[in-house]
């Protein structure tokens, strides 16, 4: 009944959204789970939004786990690598490792107002690139030593599509690719380490900040589809989050390593549903209803080109090759 009953998770934005669905499953699959991110009851990070990482850690521990919120900014080395010190030290272990931070509250308006690269301020580019991809790979950089004296492990990418397809936005669709880009590599890398790295993205994702741009809330978010018919097929938080923890609790994991997911196949896959027992499928609506939107997933065939390369092999070759170089 709780599969992860001694896990340790870390959940990197956990204040809301993708990242607190995330949480509150984990939780609800037994495990410990730091809640990390910026906005706590004494300090609201992103102005107009009233998520914070204590009520996260709250719901997580009703749900039958251990909550801890733990105030972090991901894009500052340093209070990253304080946060793995503190985990090391309470809990003498890291199991799994979501990576949710993205930070689109703050720019997700001018995304919708200025969509061509050119006209888009340097700044406001590296800002996105910072908070949704320089934070992904400190937090990464700090956890994996812990993780790997844990001896097993997983982390995770949480991205948006599962296909190396354009998302309508140079930004976007740079942070959004890179994650999945970054997985693939993790779980090359750790592969011998007995860590699995996945990428992971949502389907029509219900999140706090989707529910206040359509003007309903979760009790009638129904009301929206009638302009949106797709919005239909939505799914809450806690969707993706039972997926990932159903990744988590699988004994074969290492064989998902290096490739990406969406919630609806995971969920089908181990058995889970979303919180009103429903297993939504925005993709297999796309192919039935909106085939000009079913984008490429990414299949064997782009697999085969990452996982066909053995690097080490040809690197061993390469140093070969330069030592007999030496001696002529």
């Amino acid at each position: 009944m709780k599969p992860l009953s001694g896990r340790v998770a870390l959940v990197a934005g956990a204040t809301r959204g993708a990242g607190r669905g995330i949480a509150r499953a984990l939780g609800e699959a037994g495990a410990t789970v730091y809640c990390s991110g910026r906005s706590t009851r004494q300090h609201a990070a992103t102005p107009g939004r009233k998520e914070t990482i204590d009520d996260t850690a709250e719901m997580v521990t009703a749900l039958g786990g251990t909550g801890i919120a733990a105030q972090t900014d991901h894009t500052r080395p340093e209070q990253v690598s304080r946060l793995i010190d503190r985990i090391e030290k309470e809990q003498g272990r890291l199991d799994i490792l979501v990576n949710d931070i993205w930070g689109g509250d703050s720019w997700i308006d001018w995304w919708f107002k200025v969509t061509k690269f050119w006209e888009i301020p340097l700044e406001k580019g590296f800002e996105v690139m910072n908070t949704a991809v320089n934070s992904h790979i400190i937090t990464a950089h700090q956890a994996i030593p812990l993780m790997i004296r844990t001896k097993k492990g997983l982390i995770v990418e949480i991205t948006d599509g599962d296909g190396f397809y354009y998302r309508g936005q140079f930004y976007y669709d740079y942070v959004k690719t890179t994650v999945m880009r970054l997985a693939m590599a993790w779980g090359y890398e750790l592969r011998k380490k007995k860590i699995a790295a996945a990428a992971i993205t949502p389907g029509f994702l219900r999140s706090e900040s989707i529910l206040d741009q359509f003007h309903v809330t979760e009790a009638n978010w129904r009301d929206a589809v009638k302009g949106r018919p797709e919005f239909a097929h939505s799914e809450t938080p806690l969707y993706v989050g039972r997926a990932i923890a159903g990744l988590a609790a699988d004994p074969n994991v290492m064989k998902k390593s290096s490739r990406v997911f969406n919630s609806a196949e995971l969920a089908m896959e181990y058995g889970v549903t979303d919180a009103d027992g429903t297993r939504p499928n925005i993709w297999q609506f796309f192919r039935e209803k909106m085939p000009q939107f079913a984008f490429k997933k990414l299949d064997d065939t782009f697999y085969s080109y990452f996982e066909n390369v053995n690097y080490e092999a040809f690197e061993a070759e390469v140093k070969k090759e330069v030592r007999r170089a030496a001696k002529r």
